[in-house]
């Protein structure tokens, strides 16, 4: 990669290659699993999962970054990196890092900024949240507080996305119909994916007749509230070591080759706009521009969608689609396999559920996955693989104040 020497240019990152990943065992309602349980299950999952020749070497890691939103208030447990450290013999340095539903892909550059530092070589991102010991009415009221406290006290999620759903739909005439869409074709995703919370299909009709939350968004453009964890194994190493002395060959790893993060008002009422996300604009342009590439080199992404209208606003502020294009385009099957750009493929935060902390790991995780073994596809007459080279990867704070993009290469 070359230097970059303009004073404005995104400064030039080292090939961090993800060694290991790892998405727990199903996200969901996990009433028999603990915080500690979901935490226990990623780190000892993803070392497992670097090697197909045995177990990685846990004193290979070097640090930990730990995301999560609210354990706190869910778990009554906070300090989680100790935690998650006290799993390793050596105790490795672990950071917590909170950024709302932000959280795993703010962890993920957190630990790169220390691999391309030089400080380390190896490390490991683990996001996790258990959120489904509260009902809920106390749920939504927990993740409430990543809104604006003072200027949007008393507000929820679901109302502040409805109302730039409502904005979108003002400006652009987006349909009930295209936001329906959007459900219905990530419903129809997790279909293959074990994993996912949510593994059943709905009907337009459906999805546009549930029931009522926030004006215009109804319970099936809501995503769910999931409890899971998630893992990877960062390095800047060409290889690796087992527990059984072996070395474990990183040349065909996935790599992160962009990266951006934007900032934005935390409260609606102060933004320049309610039909655009700028921060999602400005990270994406930073991570593109890192990576040599730009929105038409991109296969398959993996985007925040919250809410239904959450992923027409990502679509089109990642340049896939023309400013109030991404509901018809969604609905016109531009979005799923054989479409212009596959979004969403293990069903988004919609249908593969989104634990808030473990949201930006899991997409890493998943979208590494897949660049490394495709994904099958139902034909007519049989399956077959497909295949991609470059992937995004898209996590949002709150209603955007905060957005982390990834691009990753085969």
């Amino acid at each position: 990669m070359k230097k970059q020497t303009d004073k404005n240019a995104v400064r030039e990152i080292k090939s961090v290659k993800i060694v290991g990943s790892f998405i727990s065992d199903h996200f969901g309602e996990l009433w028999d699993k603990s915080l500690n349980d979901l935490i226990k299950e990623a780190v000892f999952g993803v070392l497992k999962n670097v090697s197909k020749d045995g177990d990685f070497d846990p004193k290979e890691i070097e640090a930990v970054y730990i995301a999560n939103m609210a354990s706190g208030i869910f778990n009554n447990q906070l300090h989680l990196n100790a935690v998650v450290s006290e799993l390793f013999e050596h105790f490795p340095p672990s950071i917590r890092v909170e950024g709302a539903c932000a959280s795993g892909s703010l962890a993920m550059i957190t630990a790169q900024d220390a691999l391309n530092s030089g400080r380390y070589k190896t490390v490991m991102v683990l996001g996790v949240e258990k959120m489904t010991d509260f009902n809920s009415n106390e749920a939504t009221k927990v993740l409430s507080s990543a809104s604006d406290y003072n200027f949007e006290y008393g507000s929820t999620f679901p109302a502040l996305y409805a109302l730039l759903a409502k904005a979108h739909m003002h400006k652009y005439g987006t349909t009930r119909e295209q936001l329906s869409a959007v459900s219905v074709k990530n419903h129809a995703h997790a279909l293959t994916n074990s994993k996912a919370h949510f593994n059943k299909l709905f009907t337009l009709e459906q999805v546009s007749q549930s029931s009522m939350v926030a004006d215009p968004l109804r319970l099936l453009d809501c995503s769910p509230v999931s409890d899971g964890s998630s893992a990877v194994i960062l390095s800047t190493k060409d290889s690796g070591k087992l527990l059984d002395g072996k070395t474990v060959n990183y040349k065909n790893k996935p790599k992160i080759i962009g990266m951006g993060h934007a900032q934005d008002f935390l409260s609606l009422a102060n933004r320049k706009s309610l039909t655009s996300l700028n921060a999602t604009i400005k990270a994406a342009k930073d991570a593109f521009k890192q990576a040599g590439l730009t929105s038409k080199d991109i296969e398959v992404a993996e985007v925040h969608d919250c809410f239904t209208i959450a992923e027409i606003l990502a679509i089109e502020d990642l340049g896939f689609f023309k400013k109030g294009t991404g509901g018809q385009a969604t609905l016109d099957g531009q979005t799923t396999f054989g479409g212009k750009v596959l979004i969403n493929p293990s069903g988004g935060l919609k249908a593969c559920g989104h634990p808030v902390g473990a949201t930006g790991v899991k997409q890493v995780a998943y979208l590494a996955e897949l660049l490394e073994n495709g994904i099958k596809v139902k034909t007519d007459r049989s399956k077959k693989i497909m295949n991609f080279k470059y992937a995004l990867a898209h996590n949002v704070g709150g209603s955007g104040a905060t957005v982390v993009v990834h691009i990753l290469e085969k």
